[in-house]
């Protein structure tokens, strides 16, 4: 939307409310309407809605330290409850149009990274750990200190390291890339399906999602991830009524028996707060470290989509300020914690309320649309939980894609910040851990900086940082110095 379009959308005089409910979300006064902010709203559910069958697979797809999955269903009820309830508080709390739920690469994290390590309430216990710092970093004023810390190559390197790391999530549930087994005896690690080909219906449906979801990305079609996977799950329902499928893996697409059922909340509240510090084999230095990953994961998306959905909506004040920040960062942190609570992940705002934007939303009165809408899919998870990985992945893929544009941003030129940056993007997918990612973007950054003579230049939080991911990565030599192991 250009600058002049948003100044024609908004009169020089604004007219009066209409009624208090006007005057309270101040819609006229922001040049919206009603029926745009209803608009909005659908459009923002629509377009996010995608985030109901994906958390549940990520998180369901991924067995704890003990063995344990998440229920599927109870998950779907978690992420649609907590979805609904603070898209609603930011609405009202923050007047912005802006929907949140449940983060997609800090599940990644939950599901692949902090799980194996411990229990699930022990891990959801570091998500609403995570979303207390962060309500701490607001109130005193740090968030934006952190912030300036990090240089913004390395906060985009990042999202771009997340990003390769949930396609090749979602290339490997879905089949498309498989490892080879040890009895192969070759140095490749990974191979094209199970076999070096692609065989059997799943992997053609996932194919065909694939194909579907990046032609309507292309075409800019609103939607396109939640058409595509709701077209692919009924193209997987078909295929599996005539063809002879021994697995679709985790989910199969099959009809259920009801459309409506009684919202299951068996996973509210089962969280450890301070559990994972008594974890055995897990150190306090690992557990310090992963609840960094998670504060700096949220911390930066947020603050880029709150600014990027003010300045597409023309809600900047004239020095450039989000209206109600505080606010609104706050509430942010709040739905960490609620997330994790709910063992839903961390909760977090959507770039993707930039599709009620578009259609007219300015206000958080489109909040109560999208959030009532989560309320009403609480009703529906046997539909939501028929989705199979084929149909469900292209989107992982789509996303990772989304979060890989960022790369264009980073000055390749410049060795100090490239070469650190390269590292952060490289390291997340190879090693399948986004923390280890992080941890050799920071330590490169720091050394790097050191060589040129320009250590001060490097933020002191940087350098506290990077001896802690120092002792990250050395901890088994550590430990048999020390005589721990």
């Amino acid at each position: 939307m250009s600058e002049t379009q948003k100044v024609t959308d908004r009169p020089s005089a604004p007219p009066p409310a209409a009624n208090s409910i006007d005057g309270f979300f101040r819609i006229s006064e922001r040049g919206s309407t009603f029926g745009r902010e209803i608009r909005g709203g659908f459009a923002t559910f629509f377009i996010m809605a995608y985030i109901l069958v994906l958390n549940p697979i990520i998180l369901g797809s991924a067995r704890d330290k003990y063995g344990e999955q998440l229920d599927a269903v109870q998950l779907t009820t978690a992420t649609a409850l907590v979805a609904a309830v603070m898209t609603v508080i930011m609405g009202i709390g923050g007047n912005l149009p802006l929907a949140l739920a449940a983060g997609l690469g800090l599940n990644a994290v939950v599901a692949f990274q902090i799980a194996p390590l411990m229990s699930w309430d022990d891990a959801m216990g570091l998500i609403v750990l995570e979303g207390l710092l962060i309500c701490v970093l607001v109130v005193t004023g740090l968030r934006e200190a952190v912030m300036h810390a990090i240089p913004q190559a390395l906060k985009q390197a990042i999202s771009v390291g997340i990003g390769l790391f949930i396609a090749f999530i979602g290339f490997v549930d879905a089949g498309f890339v498989s490892r080879i087994p040890d009895a192969a005896n070759t140095t490749v690690p990974v191979q094209l399906g199970g076999s070096g080909t692609l065989t059997g219906w799943p992997i053609l449906v996932f194919c065909l999602g694939v194909l579907l979801t990046i032609g309507l990305l292309a075409r800019k079609v609103k939607g396109a991830i939640l058409i595509s996977i709701v077209t692919m799950t009924v193209v997987a329902i078909v295929i599996d009524s005539i063809a002879d499928i021994k697995t679709w893996g985790l989910t199969t697409p099959e009809l259920p028996d009801q459309v409506i059922d009684a919202p299951d909340f068996g996973l509210i509240g089962d969280f450890s707060l301070f559990g994972a510090f008594g974890e055995p084999g897990v150190g306090v230095i690992t557990v310090v470290l992963l609840v960094f990953t998670l504060i700096l994961s949220d911390f930066f998306d947020t603050m880029g989509t709150v600014v990027g959905i003010s300045t597409e909506a023309g809600l900047l004040d004239k020095d450039g300020k989000v209206p109600n920040l505080g606010r609104v960062l706050l509430i942010d942190g709040a739905a960490a914690v609620a997330g994790g609570a709910a063992s839903s992940s961390s909760a977090t705002s959507y770039i993707e309320s930039a599709a009620g934007v578009g259609e007219g939303s300015r206000t958080g009165f489109s909040n109560l649309v999208t959030g009532g809408l989560f309320a009403l899919a609480l009703f529906f998870t046997p539909l939501l939980t028929i989705v199979p990985l084929q149909a469900a992945a292209p989107a992982l893929v789509a996303v990772g894609f989304l979060m890989m544009t960022q790369v264009k941003q980073i000055d390749w030129d410049r060795y100090e910040i490239a070469i650190p940056a390269f590292l952060t993007i490289a390291v997340m997918p190879f090693t399948y851990s986004i923390t280890n990612g992080i941890g050799a973007g920071f330590v490169a950054y720091v050394l790097i900086k050191t060589v040129l003579g320009k250590a001060k230049e490097a933020h002191w939080l940087l350098w506290g940082t990077s001896v802690l991911f120092l002792v990250y990565f050395a901890i088994d030599p550590i430990e048999q110095v020390l005589g721990v192991k």
